[in-house]
């Protein structure tokens, strides 16, 4: 397989166990960076293996149906791997403050659907960073945090 086969397979699994129906955090631990950087115009930037599983823990405590999924196949392009997708969840959980645009509190019943398209950067087939742009308007406004004119 090619570089980028391989790196498209790393995205791959990093799509399905740490973004899918169920987040297996020891993914992190297998094919994140020790500083990886994880940032969505949302969230605040995470970086570190420790910082991305408290975000992601926080994250489906407060949405525990949180699913994102491909719509696309993945580009890749030396240590580079481009994935669309779309995803979301309802917010049955407990509160939430991780968004920059304001916090939640507990147990709102909103759902959120949204889509984005996310830029990976591999060495060694190892995940240095994920920057993502989600469309974040319609995420916040479905929660209420933004409102529509």
């Amino acid at each position: 397989m090619s570089l980028q086969d391989d790196n498209k397979a790393v995205v791959g699994r990093w799509f399905a166990d740490f973004w899918g129906k169920t987040s297996n955090l020891s993914v992190v631990d297998e094919i994140a960076a020790p500083d990886m950087l994880l940032k969505y115009s949302l969230h605040a930037p995470r970086r570190g293996r420790e910082d991305i599983k408290a975000f992601i823990t926080d994250f489906r405590a407060a949405f525990p149906d949180l699913n994102f999924w491909g719509t696309a196949d993945l580009i890749a392009e030396g240590d580079y791997v481009v994935g669309q997708w779309e995803g979301g969840g309802t917010h049955s959980g407990r509160a939430f403050a991780d968004f920059l645009a304001g916090a939640l509190p507990a147990e709102t019943g909103r759902k959120m659907h949204f889509s984005g398209i996310t830029i990976l950067r591999l060495k060694d087939g190892k995940i240095l960073e994920e920057v993502g742009l989600d469309d974040g308007v319609t995420a916040l406004t479905q929660l209420g945090l933004l409102r529509t004119i």
